[in-house]
């Protein structure tokens, strides 16, 4: 609804970026693309939100300021921007892990003369940039997304690149019907499958191989065929490429060749190139067309990795003691990833302790789905569950159905409520902590950590175990009474 930027869409196949609660939807919805613009999307979501009666139990332009427990009740109190006041025994946190916009406070923003944007808050009526003079900060996703379009557009399009991210090609197109017919056919086994996946898509099949154990002819024979192959495919090429940082930079190095393949300029190809990281330990993009925008009359690059932007002027930017000029400004600059929208609102638990406090040194939960000290309170996709480095519907999911058990659990067992104990807690956050450090992911400055946001803590949030590793344990937990958890009027 919010993401409506230019050239926004999934970069997860729309065939397995669908909900799959009910078997007869997934069979019903004809998808066009192989990967889902946002009007595509949205179309979907408004379809099932119809389908279901869902919109009774809904209510819009409300924004929650605050949930804090009454513990003489064991009751949450919710109120809004609104002035409505709800209590309820259990709540429920669905806020999504990219939902936070993150606007930076550059100096002088104020002052700006002419139009700015940020991706992640686009105007619906649309912008027209025909005849402009474009300035895009960031080279993230929906940067890479929408760059190739607002170049089409503008006059002169300038890109403030402070990070290069690797990205590789989306190949988009439409669906192949037999594959479309396929999918169908066999959906149930597909979810199946994708649950107990490692990242919740089957797109991205895992080779079995090292990337050092083969000749440099077949590996670069299987990163070519993975990337004619489009999207996350590349991800998967060998089984130690988020493991070993020798394996990881033979992909990285077959990304950066495709760039200075693509990418006329060569100096602008280097600084395309990304260096500071291993591949794929930042959101991989996948775009349509990205490198080869840079090629292109209207579009320059400009590097503010060396020369950081010093402010927003009336008339533009300036970095590296040089003014640039514009008619309109676009700020891709991402989100405050996984704890932003909860740290938005003022949530309280036992002895009105606030959430911020709890997470002033990062989030801390069990299982990403409750937090100690905050009965019968749960996260959707929380930080410490697998969350943003899976398919999300996949994930959502999960989390949807365990929580709905565990609800039918408590209400059959006459219990008022579920806490997570510190010890769980405690215990799950360093298991999460060691099998990251297993990994490349903590070597790159990502939004995973918390790093795109001045004076967030730098703790890795994700789970990176695996998706079907981790509905095994969420499953074993409930299987054993809800084990890490105390189920009492009291709790622990």
């Amino acid at each position: 609804y919010w993401n409506r930027y230019p050239g926004a869409r999934c970069d997860i196949e729309s065939l397995e970026y669908q909900y799959g609660f009910e078997d007869d939807l997934p069979r019903e919805w004809k998808w066009t693309e192989r990967y889902a613009t946002q009007p595509e999307i949205l179309t979907y979501l408004n379809h099932v939100a119809d389908r279901f009666s869902l919109r009774d139990g809904i209510q819009l332009e409300t924004r929650v300021t605050a949930a804090v427990f009454d513990e003489g009740a064991n009751r949450w109190a919710v109120t809004t921007d609104r002035g409505d006041r709800f209590s309820a025994k259990f709540c429920i946190m669905a806020t999504g892990c990219l939902s936070a916009a993150k606007v930076p406070d550059f100096k002088g923003i104020d002052s700006f003369k002419g139009d700015w944007y940020h991706t992640g808050n686009w105007p619906h009526e649309g912008v027209d940039f025909t005849g402009k003079r474009v300035g895009v900060i960031g080279t993230g996703s929906s940067a890479i997304q929408s760059i190739p379009i607002i170049a089409t557009q503008s006059k002169q399009l300038t890109v403030f690149q402070r990070t290069a991210n690797f990205s590789v090609p989306a190949h988009n197109g439409p669906i192949n019907p037999e594959y479309r017919a396929q999918m169908k056919e066999n959906y149930t086994d597909v979810r199946r499958r994708a649950r107990e996946s490692a990242a919740g898509i089957l797109a991205r099949a895992p080779g079995e191989k090292s990337a050092l154990e083969v000749a440099e002819e077949e590996r670069r024979a299987e990163f070519e065929s993975r990337w004619q192959q489009g999207g996350f495919a590349l991800g998967g090429a060998f089984i130690d490429l988020g493991l070993n940082l020798q394996a990881n930079e033979t992909a990285a190095e077959f990304v950066r060749s495709k760039i200075r393949e693509t990418v006329n300029n060569p100096e602008t190809a280097e600084l395309l190139c990304p260096r500071d990281y291993p591949f794929a330990t930042k959101r991989l993009c996948v775009d349509t067309g990205y490198f080869e925008t840079f090629n292109r009359d209207n579009v320059s690059l400009v590097d503010v990795k060396t020369n950081p932007i010093e402010s927003i002027t009336p008339n533009g930017l300036r970095t590296g003691g040089k003014e640039y000029e514009f008619d309109c400004l676009v700020f891709a600059t991402g989100f405050d990833a996984m704890t932003g929208a909860l740290s938005n609102i003022d949530i309280r638990g036992r002895g009105g302790k606030a959430l911020r406090e709890k997470w002033s040194a990062g989030p801390r939960t069990y299982l990403g789905i409750q937090i100690a000290g905050f009965p019968n309170l749960f996260t959707i996709t929380g930080p410490g569950s697998p969350s943003v480095l899976s398919n999300m519907i996949v994930s959502i999911e999960q989390h949807v159905d365990w929580i709905s058990d565990c609800l039918v659990y408590l209400r059959e067992h006459e219990l008022p409520t579920i806490e997570a104990t510190v010890k769980a807690e405690d215990e799950w956050v360093d298991h999460v902590n060691q099998v990251a450090d297993m990994t490349l992911f903590p070597l790159a400055n990502s939004w995973y950590l918390g790093a795109n946001i001045p004076g967030k803590p730098r703790v890795f949030m994700p789970y990176v175990g695996g998706v079907g590793n981790y509905a095994v344990k969420c499953q074993q937990v409930a299987a054993n009474g809800y084990e890490g958890f105390a189920l009492a009027a009291g709790g622990s």
